[in-house]
């Protein structure tokens, strides 16, 4: 059976065949890892940007980092599941978001589709056009729909669709409404919590859906920072960052990583679109 927002990988060695089976939740196989940004060229770029007319924040250029990243680096595009290795056919990112941020302001999730080609610009116009869709007091959004749909039903109820769902999930068999509308079903999680002056944290990744990599961006702040053998102290941001092992080796993420590093430190490279993607392996 096929899945909607994936395919099976079948060419992979035995070794990473194998791993799902031997970690078969995805809170068993994940690892952390955590950046510390430099936040003077980010903070100038931005500032650039906005005196240019674009509505641009940290926000919507660590997104734009996050799409380029998955685009080019595809293996961290994929997810488990049944013990079985897809490659995800488009990007999304899915975020939780404050209808008002008060401590009684509704809580919602959206999720943001991208092609991988966006430039820096297309990404910022996807995300506040899906955020101003989602974000009037009283909407409600796919996402919203469906959990309110379950959750009218009795406990019991409740409790054995969500078993149904857990179920055709794993045997693909799962609705594509429903997983479209699912914050789970997603390439990455990312959580903005620079926005309400937190710092990073590391945030477990969820058994149920398919997400494999959760970012959480921290807010900024002086810090130590070691660089060219020096130690200074200078305005960093950090992001915790929890992936699932299976998907990929190490030497993959840490590449992936060090992509990060480069377009941060280097963001008019996103003002770009990017021409060519590459493709998972079959």
């Amino acid at each position: 059976m096929h899945r909607c927002d994936g395919r099976k990988l079948k060419t992979i060695s035995p070794f990473v065949k194998i791993i799902p089976y031997v970690m078969t939740r995805r809170s068993d196989a994940q690892i952390f890892s955590k950046l510390v940004i430099p936040t003077d060229t980010i903070d100038a770029f931005v500032k650039e940007k906005q005196a240019q007319g674009l509505e641009i924040s940290y926000m919507h250029l660590f997104i734009a980092v996050l799409v380029r990243l998955l685009a080019q680096r595809p293996q961290l595009n994929r997810f488990v599941m049944n013990q079985q290795l897809y490659a995800r056919k488009d990007i999304r990112i899915s975020m939780a978001i404050k209808r008002s941020l008060h401590d009684e302001g509704e809580e919602t999730t959206v999720k943001f589709a991208f092609t991988g080609h966006e430039n820096l610009s297309q990404v910022c116009d996807i995300v506040n056009r899906t955020i101003a869709a989602s974000i009037t007091q009283g909407s409600a959004n796919a996402t919203d729909k469906l959990a309110a749909g379950i959750m009218s039903l009795p406990h019991v109820l409740v409790s054995l669709l969500v078993g149904i769902l857990k179920w055709m999930d794993r045997h693909n068999l799962l609705p594509g409404a429903v997983i479209e509308a699912s914050p789970f079903h997603t390439s990455l999680f990312f959580t903005y919590l620079k926005s309400i002056n937190l710092d990073s944290i590391y945030h477990h990744l969820y058994d149920f859906g398919t997400t494999g990599i959760f970012i959480a961006l921290g807010k900024n702040k002086r810090i130590p920072y070691a660089e060219n053998g020096s130690v200074t102290v200078r305005n960093c941001c950090e992001i915790g960052c929890v992936l699932d092992e299976r998907i990929c080796d190490g030497l993959y993420f840490s590449n992936s990583l060090k992509l990060v590093h480069k377009y941060l430190k280097n963001p008019q490279l996103l003002e770009a679109e990017l021409e060519t993607i590459p493709q998972d392996v079959l």
